[in-house]
């Protein structure tokens, strides 16, 4: 691999730097969400059933609304978008904490305000995938999709604690109340951020009626192989991820003494180490075949899925996690680049929402899945066979030539593409 160029290029851009804040603020406060969100609905009700509910009621407006969110983005200014996004989330979750403060939440109030947040989540999500390639160069994707997964993993780590420190000595409901600024803050750093004018591709129309809007991102899917190929690979990976990393590892780390709970927290956080360390790597050495290295890179976390089944022992587990972390993270920034090079950008919010629609239909599968295997299955001998699927499944990919051989774009002095490769 030879050196990409140094990262601190894209972050002398003041829009960039606006941007890249308001994502990792944004991102604290939703990693901030499921930690305050679950005590105040057991605060609210105390049932296990209600919180699920609740959750419930947060992915099913994803998935009801991030079609039409990818559509929107790509319609209209981006940032608009996002900031909208950002507004509605803040209200919403500001309502929740101070219903739960008030003492006068109730469970569907919950609901209803939570799928609101969801929905208001579907239009900010695709809108941000779209804006990284209008504010740096072809030749800088990598290094500024780098340094967004760096802030995006930290506030990751961060969110879950922050919140429980709230729970803990200011209650629930402020935690939330603490969410909801997250969403302010990151707006007005937005209202900092000046794009360029988007190019629209020769054929499209803005014109075209909702449903052709969608046809046409649908076209840009199924036109190009890698795309929907590597899509249809992460519904299988990311069930399993869910499902058998985040159901059945609790479960495996309960039985086990050699790993416990303070085990399992080791092998979690060694997990985040790891893609927060590939990240600071990916700032300077160029994935130069973005799917391949990728694909490779994602099936590391066969390696920890397999050893939890096999041998559940902490340490050996930390180290297995911190390397699939950081196949993973070769993924996600090699992933965002290549669509950023090869989807035009006028399509790529719209791309972008068809790939998180299948994510946002195979984690909860997973975890329901994994769920019941828990009390029909020997759960080790589950784990070690959804290893050898999950590597198997990514590896499968790069039978798939233009998976293996799509390559990063030459540098350009133009910041946008609207090439295809198949």
């Amino acid at each position: 691999m030879s050196r990409a160029g140094h990262p601190l290029t894209v972050l002398r851009d003041r829009n960039f730097r606006c941007f890249c804040t308001s994502d990792a603020v944004d991102l604290l406060g939703t990693s901030m969400a499921p930690v305050a969100l679950a005590f105040a609905v057991l605060h609210v009700a105390g049932s296990a059933q209600a919180l699920s509910q609740v959750l419930a009621a947060y992915i099913g407006a994803q998935v009801a609304f991030v079609l039409v969110g990818g559509l929107a983005a790509d319609r209209f200014p981006r940032t608009l978008v996002l900031q909208g996004s950002n507004v509605v989330s803040c209200l919403a979750q500001g309502t929740v904490g101070a219903l739960v403060i008030t003492d006068r939440a109730t469970i569907t109030a919950l609901v209803v305000l939570v799928a609101i947040g969801g929905a208001a989540s579907a239009f900010g999500m695709p809108a941000t995938e779209g804006v990284v390639p209008q504010l740096v160069t072809r030749e800088h994707l990598q290094q500024a999709n780098a340094i967004m997964a760096f802030g995006r993993r930290g506030s990751m780590v961060l969110g879950p604690a922050i919140a429980g420190l709230l729970v803990a000595t200011a209650g629930p409901g402020w935690a939330i109340i603490a969410d909801a600024a997250t969403f302010l803050l990151a707006t007005l750093a937005l209202a900092r951020v000046n794009l360029p004018p988007r190019t629209v591709a020769t054929g499209s129309s803005e014109s075209v009626s909702f449903f052709g809007q969608l046809r046409e991102g649908w076209t840009h899917v199924h036109s190009r192989t890698w795309l929907w190929a590597v899509i249809a690979a992460f519904g299988v990976i990311n069930a399993i991820q869910a499902g058998a990393w985040g159901v059945l590892g609790p479960v495996i780390a309960n039985a086990s003494p050699h790993l416990g709970a303070r085990g399992w927290g080791l092998a979690v956080s060694a997990q985040a180490v790891g893609a927060i360390g590939m990240t600071l790597l990916l700032m300077r050495l160029p994935l130069n075949r973005p799917l391949r290295q990728g694909m490779v890179g994602v099936s590391v976390m066969a390696i920890p899925l397999g050893l939890l089944g096999f041998r559940p022992e902490a340490w050996f587990l930390a180290t297995a996690a911190v390397l699939g972390g950081a196949g993973i993270e070769i993924f996600g920034t090699g992933w965002r680049t290549a669509l950023m090079e090869q989807v035009p950008p006028d399509a790529l919010s719209r791309v972008a929402s068809f790939d998180m629609l299948g994510s946002f239909i195979a984690i909860p599968a997973g975890t329901l899945l994994y769920g019941w295997l828990a009390t029909r299955a020997d759960v080790a001998t589950v784990l070690v066979i959804s290893a050898i699927v999950y590597a198997t499944t990514a590896l499968a990919t790069l039978l798939v030539p233009s998976v293996r051989r799509l390559q990063r774009l030459s540098s350009s002095p133009t910041t946008r593409t609207s090439g295809s490769v198949r």
